[in-house]
């Protein structure tokens, strides 16, 4: 079953994030992602606001935590750690 990566994030070093992007994108193809929304307009309607939302989908659940553990998406998150706030899920889809 296919499955959704959705992260909520706010950033405090935009620079470093930037560079977890550049990284990042490539990582979650390679390992069979497609971004569906990247920033966006959005509407919080419950739970912590974050400015930015990013909604992944790949092929399975094991793709997507594969992906987080890879050693290509590792090397993104390095930058990021120090320059957000976030969470991260992989939610399974009933496709």
């Amino acid at each position: 079953m296919p499955a959704l990566w959705i992260a909520h994030v706010t950033v405090t070093d935009a620079d470093a994030y930037g560079k977890y992007a550049e990284l990042a994108g490539p990582a979650i193809a390679k390992h069979g992602g497609e971004f569906i929304a990247r920033g966006g307009r959005f509407v919080q309607l419950e739970g912590k606001e974050r400015p930015r939302n990013v909604v992944a989908k790949f092929p399975s659940v094991e793709a997507a935590v594969d992906c987080y553990h890879s050693p290509e998406y590792q090397e993104a998150l390095a930058h990021a750690r120090n320059a957000s706030e976030r969470e991260l899920m992989v939610v399974e889809t009933s496709d």
